[in-house]
């Protein structure tokens, strides 16, 4: 089989030395053919960068390590996207501690193509300054995610999560809720320099979450598609950065936990939205994206405003329950 367009895998690492080989091998020995990782390790502690600088030294050509200080998940993953190959044709966000499954990158590869095929005729939306300035050519910016099938630390299955999304993928969506698992992502090229190759600089400082932040903006320019099955063995222990939840008392601590972390900043949604627009809000081209992205950051100061957001506001989450409560956060003025 001739395989065609390099996929770079894009992997953040900190004090990962229990899991990282695990994930390196699984990457190594995928079928699909050519693979390259870009890892930067975020100022690790332990036994990771010995690791990591063995498995460069085993795979010159193959693997390119970045030492990095501890900025954090999300400066991390920026510093990867920004420093990616812009040649290879295909991109995938790597925790450090799962599993791929061996259908990962070829399945990715192979729905990304399809998607830039059948999304020719999106062209013109894709923002007129990466046009000029000769970033795109005719492939729509897009995005695949999956479901994982999560484990415990030794990789014993658990539960598929976080299931197939009740509605379709949308910037309506994308606004107010995030069904992007990160380490499943894959993207193309035209996606990397439509989150990269800006004309203002993004203030990352603003934005939730890299994945998120793909999402929101790919939903509106590109084109975005939920696999309902796993690629990836979702590994779960004390040192995830963001993990699953799957049972009811699992969802609802971590919703009171996020609740208790920011209950002293309590627009991040908005402020996610207000950046997007100064980066991106001159550039769409759907009127009532426009529309929509501009009444929810318009303060709204009294219950009768909130009240008309309501009545016009199409934004949504997966579930009732979470809609429900989306809706009541706006009356109450949390969001």
């Amino acid at each position: 089989m001739n395989q065609n367009g390099m996929l770079q895998v894009l992997m953040s690492t900190y004090n990962g030395a229990q899991y990282i080989e695990a994930q390196l091998d699984s990457i190594l020995s995928q079928p699909y053919r050519p693979i390259h990782i870009l890892i930067r390790d975020d100022g690790s502690s332990d036994n990771t960068l010995s690791i990591l600088a063995k498995y460069e030294q085993m795979y010159p050509t193959l693997i390119k390590l970045i030492q990095g200080d501890n900025i954090g998940v999300i400066p991390s993953f920026w510093t990867l996207m920004q420093q990616a190959n812009q040649e290879s044709e295909y991109f995938c966000f790597c925790d450090q501690d799962d599993v791929w499954m061996p259908h990962k990158a070829q399945q990715a590869v192979q729905l990304l193509s399809d998607m830039e095929r059948d999304s020719k005729s999106l062209y013109n939306q894709i923002p007129e300054f990466l046009v000029q300035n000769n970033y795109l050519t005719d492939r729509l910016p897009s995005l695949i995610c999956t479901d994982t099938q999560l484990t415990d630390g030794e990789l014993n299955p658990t539960a598929i999560w976080p299931g197939m999304p009740h509605l379709k993928p949308s910037f309506y969506n994308a606004l107010i809720q995030n069904i992007a698992v990160g380490a499943t992502v894959s993207f193309n090229r035209s996606a990397l320099q439509l989150l990269v190759n800006t004309r203002k600089e993004v203030n990352i400082d603003c934005i939730q979450m890299h994945d998120w932040w793909a999402y929101l903006v790919i939903s509106c320019f590109g084109k975005i598609h939920f696999v309902h099955s796993p690629s990836i063995y979702y590994r779960q222990h004390g040192g995830n950065a963001v993990g699953g939840e799957w049972t009811v008392y699992q969802k609802v601590k971590k919703k009171w936990n996020s609740f208790l972390k920011h209950k002293g900043d309590k627009k991040l949604l908005v402020k996610q939205a207000k950046e997007f627009k100064r980066i991106y809000g001159s550039s769409i081209s759907d009127k009532e994206m426009t529309n929509q992205l501009n009444q929810f950051i318009t303060s709204r100061n009294t219950i009768m405003d909130r009240i008309h957001y309501l009545r016009h506001c199409k934004l949504f989450r997966q579930s009732l329950t979470e809609q429900l409560l989306f809706r009541f956060l706006i009356l109450v003025g949390y969001i």
